[in-house]
């Protein structure tokens, strides 16, 4: 059975970082590939910033292409908004429960918010989580300190951000050493985050 790494965001647009820190959870850890779920509305972020799904999802695609343990996902686009993770992980299962076992990578800044999340602990109890460090404020909740289903990467700290680059392209700013060059040329193209 295949362990699938579920990491999901915008993506708006995938970088560098994104990049790194997916490959290094591939190569590092025991899972077997890692999937980019684009996810078209968070229920954390207002959706007026977001480039339209097919447009992310192919910056994703462009990305991954020669890296086959790394593959887009735009599972999330046909189920209910706004999409929560508990309900994308629960048809994943539905779909492919047979021949993959899927987990959760993350930030550890998000899982300092865990707590907060739609149906969290039937999250823990049935998948596990694969986290990597980031610079945040907060403290990590107690009950996940030393819990079994969370796997703690040592991934490199990455500090970039879609916001800083989206943000800095606006004013003229060259990003393009921050976007795999697939994602740069793409962006360039259809002149997005002018």
């Amino acid at each position: 059975m295949k362990k699938i790494g579920l990491y999901f965001g915008t993506f708006n647009p995938i970088h560098i970082g994104h990049m790194v820190i997916a490959n290094y959870m591939v190569e590092f850890s025991d899972l077997d590939e890692v999937w980019f779920v684009v996810t078209p509305q968070s229920p954390f972020k207002t959706k007026k910033t977001l480039l339209d799904n097919h447009h992310r999802y192919q910056m994703v695609f462009e990305a991954t292409k020669d890296f086959p343990k790394l593959k887009p996902s735009k599972i999330e686009f046909d189920l209910p908004q706004p999409n929560y993770t508990i309900n994308t992980l629960v048809h994943l299962d539905e779909e492919y429960g047979k021949e993959y076992h899927f987990c959760l990578i993350m930030g550890e800044d998000n899982l300092k918010g865990f707590h907060k999340w739609k149906n969290y602990e039937a999250i823990l109890e049935n998948y596990d989580l694969y986290v990597y460090p980031r610079i945040s404020d907060g403290i990590v909740e107690h009950q996940f300190k030393d819990h079994p289903k969370i796997h703690r990467v040592n991934a490199p700290v990455m500090e970039i951000s879609s916001t800083f680059i989206r943000k800095n392209h606006a004013l003229g700013k060259n990003v393009r050493t921050m976007l795999p060059d697939a994602v740069w040329k793409y962006m360039d193209e259809m002149n997005f985050y002018r």
